[in-house]
């Protein structure tokens, strides 16, 4: 089993509807106590072999309507655990039924999705122009109501090309697509790529507070949602990581983008709400 950890981590700044903040901060791994886990991977297994197949399914092909140039596989080049404690979601340069890029996507869709508590996941990110890890939630009645009506929560999504900043964002009806409700985070001193982050949300009645190594940066609630939209996170929602290539979020890779490209997760954790 993985030891936990208690890591120092530089100072960071961050700016959003806390306005900004610059603090030293400790990023601790261990499980928040007190409070029930009511999910998890640890990701521990052997060197080379699939998460478990209990836990995570696939989603499998391309674009996701995103104009995003990889398609995603169960392979273990693409998905697959380090025999370390971590799971490897890994970008590759090459061609494959039709798409010049590969990577993965996975799911608990078939398998946990929970209204409310905290989400969390340690992860270290990779790097490059056109590289898009995410870490985020989706309605489980989305095969029903469709997307943004199921609603969106991202935990965590980045842009390669700018290896400081994350964001944090919500998509529902009327706030969705490129006007979701977002914030964005700023590392001071290092960069994403250069070492694992804790990126959470917990998730309360009418509530959604965004933070990273545990400092809160965003706070969501139904008065933000616009006029003709709806606050839709009062249901279930279940978990996806992926790494995309390009889309329209990102752009495509460039001459200064290296592969393969790897995410590092080194758990997710579903805990109850606060009491």
């Amino acid at each position: 089993m993985k030891r936990f950890l208690l890591l120092l981590v530089t100072v960071t700044a961050l700016c959003g509807v806390f306005g900004c903040i610059s603090e030293p901060l400790i990023q601790q791994s261990a499980p928040v106590t007190g409070r029930a886990t009511l999910w998890a991977d640890e990701f521990d297994g052997p060197l080379n072999s699939s998460p478990n197949p209990t836990r995570w399914g696939y989603d499998i092909g391309t674009d996701w309507g995103n104009a995003q140039l990889e398609y995603d596989t169960a392979r273990p080049e693409n998905v697959s655990l380090d025999g370390a404690g971590h799971l490897r979601i890994t970008a590759r340069q090459e061609s494959y039924l039709g798409s010049n890029y590969t990577s993965g996507r996975i799911t608990t869709r078939a398998f946990f999705a929970q209204a409310k508590g905290r989400f969390e996941a340690r992860i270290k990110l990779p790097v490059g122009q056109g590289i898009w890890p995410a870490f985020w939630l989706l309605g489980n009645d989305i095969g029903t109501v469709g997307w943004p009506a199921c609603g969106e929560i991202d935990i965590m999504e980045y842009r390669g090309q700018e290896p400081s900043k994350l964001i944090g964002s919500l998509h529902g009806p009327g706030y969705s697509g490129g006007n979701p409700l977002t914030a964005i985070y700023t590392l001071t001193g290092s960069t994403f790529d250069s070492g694992y982050h804790v990126f959470a949300v917990e998730w309360e009645t009418g509530k959604i507070t965004w933070l990273v190594d545990d400092v809160p940066y965003q706070v969501r609630t139904p008065s933000n949602v616009p006029a003709g939209g709806r606050w839709v996170f009062e249901h279930p929602f279940f978990v996806i990581l992926n790494v995309a290539v390009g889309g329209n979020f990102v752009g495509a890779p460039n001459g200064s983008t290296s592969f393969p490209q790897t995410m590092l997760v080194d758990y997710v954790r579903v805990y109850q709400a606060k009491s």
